[in-house]
This record gives C-alpha cells, structure tokens and sequence, in this order.
C-alpha cells in the first residue's frame, strides 16, 4: 500500500557498527578541576540551530560537567540517520523527531527514547501572511511544498481530513527540505511544511516578509517531535551513565528556558551554517512553546505521559509511518523517577 512505503523511505540500510561502543570505560578525561568525566557524543537531528541552545548553554555553563559527562555535540544529516547511528552504537546519544523513531522501532532497530522534549509539534503550514492562509479551510487550492516521503508529508493528509478538507484540493509540490524555503521565497509555492520553529524565522530574515503559521497542534492533531534517544545496548550496559545524560540534558533545559538571551549566546562558533542571533532568538523562543502538553505542565523538561505516547503512536500508525501500534514501552524508556 502506498501508505506503507513511509518505512522504506524513513530507514536507509542500517551501517554496520565497527569499533568498541561510544562512551566507554576508554572515554575518560579530565576536567579542568581535575573531576574525571565520561566523553559523551550527542549528535543532532540537523545542523545547529536555536532548538538545539540548551546543550550549548548546559556545556558551557558546566550542567554536563556536573554530572560526569564531557559532552561532544555533532551535527546531523536528518532524524532518520540519527536513529539509525544511536541505534547502531555510532553515537552514545541522539536528538531526532519522533516518528523516524516510532519507524525504526517498526522495523527492528535497537533504539529507545529517552524523553520526547517537544511535545506538542511544530508541525506547521508555513506562508508569507500575505498568502491569507490562517485555518485549515485556506489550503484548499493552494499549492504547499513538501518532501515526499517524511513525517511532515504522511501526516498532512490526517491534518487535513480532520478538518474536514479532501486532500485532492491540495496541491503538493515535492521537493527536498532546502528546496521548500527556496520556493516559497520565489512564491512558485503558496507555503511549506514545516516546523514553526526552524524554516520561517530564516524565511522572514532573507525576505523581510512577515510570515503565518498553520499549526497543526491549533487544529486538532498533536502529536510527538524531537527528543532524546540512546541505544539499547548502552541503555543496558551503561545504565548509569544514560541515567546522568538524561538528567544533565533535563536541567540544561530548565537553565536555558530561564536564560534565552544566554542559551543563543552559549551556540555561538557552534556551526558555519549557524544562523543569525535574531534567527537563533526567534527558533528557540518558538520551541519552548512546545515542551508540553496538558498533561505534563508543570514537570521538568523531557518528562512523558503514556496517554501522550499512545495518542501518537496511533497517529502515525494512521499515517502509514508504522504497521502495528506497540505499547509505549517498546519505544520509551522512562528514566529513574520519570515514569
């Protein structure tokens, strides 16, 4: 079916793992206090931008460090490969969307999440509001770049239909992700998919346009984005190191939340693609409006509630990204304390 050909897509063939695993009992070094610390490698979902600050600020301002960890941040190259090198061991954490997640569990790969951080998506439809798209409705006969294939294309036409609007009235031009802002900036397009907290405030920096967002999470479909994962070979070896990285990332979110100036300072030097500081501003002021939902306002940053899983794995299941719902523990771990 084609609703089934979201696997293939979002899980390349899974590299080999060669070497001793990351993080080991090899990785030692020590600090400049002389407290002897595990090296830790975090790759990204995507090359640094404002989401990602509090890793930044939690480095710099010696979260990690306290709790043991020497912490290396890499860039990424998408979610999908995320998941796939933290489930392989290449890396000993990961940051990656949910879904690419949910996909890779599907089909067999050793991976876990540790925490979903962005709780309510940032799934959006994203436009000059010159465009007059500002509910559901709007879309029909517009034409909305996407890229075939990722969890943004396989969950518009849920978003649609729950408001009630036939997909065939919505054109979708397919390109790939940097393409999209490229069509939307010559208007050959009338908007994009995307998240709200990373495409549109660069659009509106290079274009000087205000821009409009179509959040799905406005319209009745919520569901998880990016989070932490590690896989499930150093989750049972290593248990206690995933145990601090888990709490260092919680607490680096926390300081962050209470310092945005501070956060997007701490990324400066962390990418030559690094955008400027009002984009960094504006991505990472959009993203702590996602950490959560109703039911887990008020708790530390990363902390889950089942209801929240089973509600998205049967979204995606909807969607075609998985063929069989599994319970939430098949694909969280929650850490000591947070379950």
């Amino acid at each position: 079916m084609r609703l089934r050909t979201i696997a293939a897509t979002l899980l390349a063939p899974l590299v080999a793992l060669t070497g001793a695993a990351c993080g080991g009992d090899s990785d030692q070094v020590t600090s400049a206090s002389g407290k002897k610390l595990t090296k830790v490698t975090l790759t990204l979902n995507w090359y640094p931008y404002g989401e990602h600050a509090p890793f930044y600020y939690g480095k710099k301002k010696g979260i990690f460090e306290k709790h043991g960890i020497a912490l290396e941040i890499t860039a990424g190259q998408g979610s999908q490969k995320t998941v796939q090198a933290t489930g392989a061991g290449q890396t000993d954490f990961g940051w990656a969307d949910t879904p690419a997640l949910l996909a890779a569990v599907d089909k067999g790969v050793p991976v876990k999440s540790l925490g979903v951080y962005l709780q309510t998506t940032p799934a959006s439809v994203q436009s000059f509001a010159s465009a007059g798209i500002e509910k559901p409705a709007d879309l029909k006969g517009k034409t909305i770049a996407g890229t075939a294939g990722d969890a943004l294309s396989r969950t518009f036409p849920v978003f649609l239909e729950k408001n009630g609007i036939d997909p065939a009235e919505v054109n979708v031009q397919n390109t790939d992700p940097a393409g999209k802002m490229a069509a939307v900036m010559s208007e050959t397009v009338d908007g994009l998919m995307g998240f709200a907290n990373d495409q549109g405030p660069t659009i509106h920096e290079k274009s000087g346009k205000p821009m409009s967002y179509l959040r799905y999470a406005d319209f009745g479909l919520n569901f998880f984005s990016n989070g932490l994962l590690v896989g499930e070979r150093k989750l049972q070896s290593e248990k206690g190191l995933v145990e601090k990285m888990a709490a260092a990332t919680s607490e680096s979110w926390t300081a962050a939340s209470s310092d945005p100036a501070g956060a997007v300072a701490s990324m400066a030097g962390a990418s030559e693609q690094l955008p400027s500081d009002e984009v960094l501003t504006e991505q990472f002021k959009a993203t702590l409006e996602l950490l959560h939902t109703p039911a887990t306002r008020g708790e530390a940053p990363g902390v889950n509630a089942e209801a929240d899983w089973r509600q998205t794995i049967g979204t995606f299941q909807q969607a075609g990204v998985i063929e069989e719902a599994k319970d939430p523990a098949e694909y969280w771990q929650a850490p000591s304390g947070q379950g």
